[in-house]
């Protein structure tokens, strides 16, 4: 256990024999489970994950009998662990990729009741970008953006990264059995956290390659699939988030902008139409584009603002990090803790944000959990 919470790894696998046991093997102590889900794995993937997990109750094998990408695998395991009652989940690749030592700050937002829902960040120390292919570190960049936009949160970069972790009001709020089963799995898991007002905070991690991972990704197919259903989604946040749970304003922005804008390009394509057929070019018509376009960037800029006002509750700002605490090595060589988290820690008292059963945000107080001691 980890601060009085339990705590389970979920480890989705598809032809990770080379790798999957030394994962195992890397898992911190205070990790009370271990779901491994052998995604339809041609090698011998399975039979070496149940020959560890004969030695070791702890490690429980989900096979799949078809390959369902790692968003079907992930679902698998986060309906598992929810069942189970943990009270945080994180997700660790089959393929090494990920530094367990780092796993105590990854969750130490969630376990002090500061977030709902963590997630790795491998951009924020620019030393990490020289080792990170040139061309995943451009397609990351981008897919970021495109989700801060479609997901409404500002702060989160690295949407990319697997290495995440939910909390007791994620794993029951998020419809894990619809999250997207490809690629594009944690960019859709944040827009799902944004309908149930998850609060999500950006942990600095490692990034970490060359250790014997294996990968058919293709960078420009799966950019143009994840931006596709990024759009898809944008529009289902706002209709979930905005219509149907709740109502604000900015609706109406977006709509007048999607309205302005295909006016403005139908207006433009006449345009250049009457200008190469006939050599001239309309003054109203020219007025008309003009004045549709730019209608369409002021209702997406007033619109983006109320986002980020709306959401701005629901970021969890990890900032002035400093080197880490662990007793007896629980959090060895971690090397980022927060300090307004530690101070929140450390004091004699202090309200940890809860939920009620309707999902409302109360308040209740709590005991002040020390750092480094586990329950």
């Amino acid at each position: 256990m980890f601060h009085g919470k339990r705590v389970a790894v979920l480890i989705p696998a598809y032809n990770e024999s080379s790798q999957i046991g030394g994962v195992l093997a890397g898992l911190p102590a205070f990790v009370d489970e271990v779901i491994v889900v052998d995604d339809g794995s041609t090698d011998d993937t399975a039979a070496k994950v149940q020959a560890i997990a004969a030695e070791d109750d702890h490690i429980t094998l989900i096979q799949l009998p078809e390959n369902r990408g790692v968003g079907g695998a992930l679902a698998a395991a986060y309906i598992r662990a929810r069942d189970r009652d943990v009270d945080v989940a994180v997700t660790v690749d089959g393929d090494g990729q990920m530094d367990p030592t780092e796993m105590a700050d990854l969750i130490l937002p969630i376990v002090t009741g500061h977030a709902d829902y963590a997630k790795g960040n491998r951009l924020l120390d620019p030393t990490d970008w020289q080792r990170i292919p040139k061309t995943r570190l451009f397609g990351n960049a981008v897919l970021s953006l495109l989700t801060k936009l479609t997901s409404g949160y500002w702060s989160v970069a690295d949407s990319q990264t697997g290495y995440t972790a939910a909390g007791r009001y994620a794993l029951d709020h998020i419809d894990w059995a619809s999250v997207y089963p490809r690629y594009g799995r944690p960019n859709d898991v944040l827009i799902r956290a944004n309908v149930a007002e998850c609060r999500v905070a950006d942990v600095p991690v490692s990034a970490i390659y060359g250790v014997g991972e294996r990968s058919s990704m293709k960078i420009l197919r799966v950019m143009f699939g994840i931006s596709l259903l990024l759009l898809r989604r944008f529009w289902w946040r706002l209709f979930h988030r905005y219509v149907l749970r709740d109502f604000h304003p900015l609706v109406f922005f977006y709509l007048l902008a999607l309205v302005s804008g295909l006016a403005s390009f139908g207006l433009s394509v006449r345009l250049l139409t009457l200008w190469i057929g006939l050599g001239y070019v309309p003054q109203m018509t020219a007025l008309a584009a003009g004045f549709f376009g730019i209608t369409a960037l002021n209702s997406v800029a007033f619109a983006t603002w109320m986002d980020m006002q709306a959401n701005q509750h629901l970021n969890v700002r990890v900032r002035d990090l400093q080197t880490a605490w662990g007793e007896e090595g629980r959090a060895r060589d971690s090397r980022a803790l927060p300090r307004e988290l530690d101070r929140a820690a450390t004091a004699p008292a202090r309200e940890v944000p809860t939920r009620d059963g309707d999902g409302d945000r109360v308040r209740v107080a709590a005991a002040t959990i020390p750092p480094g001691e586990d329950a």
